[in-house]
């Protein structure tokens, strides 16, 4: 009894200090105007066992894998119910493109550059490249939170990073399958893409419209006063539906959003008090978990690990940055003659795919899977997690100004 009740005091001070070191650190992050997610990271690395020690949970713990699970989840919602229906018309195409043959073409460039720079095996090198390949959500949504850039950009972009990590999962997990040697076959993963991505959809719908429907129905809303609890449940319920299918649960959260983003365009409609009292609940549910979330991944980044391949790992995430990714959005934005892009937002979009929770979760699994060139992989995801986030989320309100991207003064 004595040792349970030792762990949970431990935790809860953990937890006590991440919050409030979190929140510190979150005011110095708007007093510089650089998004949080930054400043978290560095924070987490100098309070994490390696630094000062002050915080220490591991990464396979049961309370790591909550706050990832269901952190990704709600920030991945709050991300879907900023977008509008209206936006997402003119460049739902270059959405599609982008996050399944895009995913495609950054894991060819980069598995070609690991494989030349790291000296790996061919199988080795493209599972590397197929975990870095999706951009991250968790990263993305609240930047642009922050950052208010021209609404079709950061819609594109953060749509990109909800659906994409779907695509990089199956291949990655298609490629595990062939370096652990089972056989491959591009029909089955096709088919398995499709299916996980209609699956999801399907499920973030009908939640989305039955919770639509319990907190704004004008005779049904009988939930309305408990809305931001019925976004908690709806989110999980969507999260569990999808992945009991076999589809892909953050694709449902995030479709799940969109929809009681735009209930508004569904007949519903919520008071203007019950709505405020969302709104806030949402932007400081998904702040906290924005904080937990990269403190803790900056906490257990392995220098020990990441050392033995700290040249290579920057190496490749310098081809991933200035080859991969913008060779990526040219040739699949570009085409897209209905959207229109101009050669700005094409740039800007070249520079905001970060790497973050999800390719850090894959790596992570890798490890406990003891797969084919597993440490190797998770050293450098994380030098490339490191790498992205402190460079590109930190220069992303100054290149959106530089190009004239930025929305009305932000104060």
């Amino acid at each position: 009894m004595s040792s349970s009740i030792e762990i949970a005091r431990h935790t809860l001070l953990s937890c006590g200090l991440v919050l409030a070191i979190g929140t510190v650190a979150a005011l110095f992050a708007q007093k510089v105007r650089i998004p949080d997610v930054a400043v978290f990271l560095i924070v987490g690395i100098l309070i994490g066992p390696h630094a000062l020690g002050l915080v220490d949970i591991a990464a396979d713990s049961a309370l790591n894998q909550i706050i990832l699970l269901f952190g990704a989840s709600y920030i991945l919602f709050d991300g879907g119910a900023t977008l509008r229906l209206a936006v997402l018309k003119q460049v739902w195409i270059t959405i599609a493109v982008i996050a399944t043959a895009g995913v495609v073409i950054t894991a060819t460039i980069t598995g070609l550059a690991a494989e030349f720079i790291l000296g790996v095996p061919a199988v080795v090198a493209f599972l590397l490249a197929a975990t870095l390949a999706s951009t991250d959500p968790a990263t993305l949504v609240p930047i642009f939170r922050q950052v208010r850039i021209r609404d079709r950009v950061a819609q594109t972009v953060m749509s990109e990073s909800a659906f994409n990590d779907a695509v990089g999962a199956i291949i990655t997990f298609s490629l595990l399958g062939m370096a652990t040697g089972s056989a491959f076959s591009l029909s089955a993963t096709l088919f398995e893409l499709v299916t996980h991505s209609v699956i999801g959809i399907v499920a973030g719908i009908m939640l989305g419209y039955l919770a639509a429907l319990l907190i704004a129905h004008e005779k049904w809303a009988f939930l309305a006063e408990y809305a931001p609890v019925v976004t908690v449940v709806a989110v999980i319920s969507a999260y569990f539906a999808a992945e009991g299918m076999h589809a892909s649960g953050f694709m449902a959260v995030f479709v799940f959003g969109i929809m009681l983003g735009n209930k508004e365009r569904f007949g519903f409609q919520m008071e203007p008090g019950e709505a405020q009292k969302l709104d806030e609940f949402v932007l400081t549910t998904a702040f906290i978990l924005r904080l937990f979330i990269f403190i803790l991944l900056g906490a257990q980044v392995n220098f020990a690990l990441m050392q033995q391949y700290w040249i290579g790992g920057v190496a490749v995430t310098l081809v991933l940055m200035f080859l991969a990714r913008p060779a990526t959005v040219f040739l699949c934005a570009l085409p897209d003659r209905r959207a229109r892009w101009s050669f700005a937002e094409l740039l800007f979009m070249c520079w905001t795919r970060e790497t973050g929770v999800i390719p850090a979760a894959l790596a992570g699994l890798m490890l406990g899977m003891k797969a084919p060139g597993a440490e190797m992989i998770a050293s450098v995801t994380f030098v490339a997690i490191l790498t992205t986030i402190l460079i590109q989320a930190s220069t992303t309100r100054w290149l959106a100004s530089k190009l004239g991207l930025l929305e009305a003064d932000q104060g």
